[in-house]
């Protein structure tokens, strides 16, 4: 941790914790960081309530850990790498408070793609100004391979009528994975014009 004029540490700076063997999120994390690298420990299962003295935080690296789990309740994140771990899909609202998230890193986890995995990928769908990469089916043998959308769109292709996805206005408008990566270029090209500079991740 690099200290400041007077020996005192920086605020705002990035707190950098990876590779420690770490089973669980600190407890004495700084209160005003930004910035903060879990990734290559042993941390399991993420509990919001870690992160309740941590309001300033807005990048968070977890990758490599074996995470199978999160709590629902993380809020204030801009960006959030979930990389190389062992999720195999999210549990309604884990993501609902995450209102300023903007980056969202998903590869290299083993996604499981049945009825489970429809929440994070409508969630992403209905939140379009968050960029994320890697959601692409490892289980069941069947769909390995395919993106998550792909799946979703054949798994509601074989239902009746009378049992169309919970927002069929999405699903009719669904654009297969080029014109839908195209679809994120012409929106941050619009935010650019406007100012702000948004990084994609590809």
């Amino acid at each position: 941790m690099v200290d400041g004029p007077c020996g005192q540490r920086s605020p705002g700076e990035l707190v950098d914790l990876q590779g420690q063997d770490l089973k669980k999120v600190p407890g004495n994390i700084p209160p005003d960081i930004v910035k903060l690298d879990l990734s290559n420990n042993k941390i399991r299962q993420l509990r919001a309530k870690e992160f309740e003295d941590v309001s300033e935080l807005k990048i968070l690296n977890l990758n490599s850990n074996g995470i199978a789990y999160i709590d629902p309740g993380l809020n204030n994140l801009e960006e959030l790498d979930l990389s190389n771990n062992s999720l195999q899909n999210f549990d309604y609202g884990v993501l609902e408070d995450l209102y300023f998230l903007k980056i969202l890193w998903l590869r290299e986890n083993p996604w499981r793609c049945d009825y489970n995995i429809h929440y994070l990928f409508y969630w992403l769908k209905h939140h379009y100004n968050v960029h994320y990469n890697g959601l692409e089916c490892k289980m069941p043998e069947e769909y390995k391979g395919w993106s998550v959308g792909k799946y979703v769109r054949s798994y509601y292709e074989e239902c009746p009528k009378d049992k169309l996805p919970i927002y069929p206005e999405t699903f009719d408008l669904d654009k297969d994975d080029e014109e839908w990566e195209r679809h994120k270029e012409q929106s941050v090209q619009t935010v650019k014009k406007h100012g702000v500079i948004v990084t994609v991740i590809g």
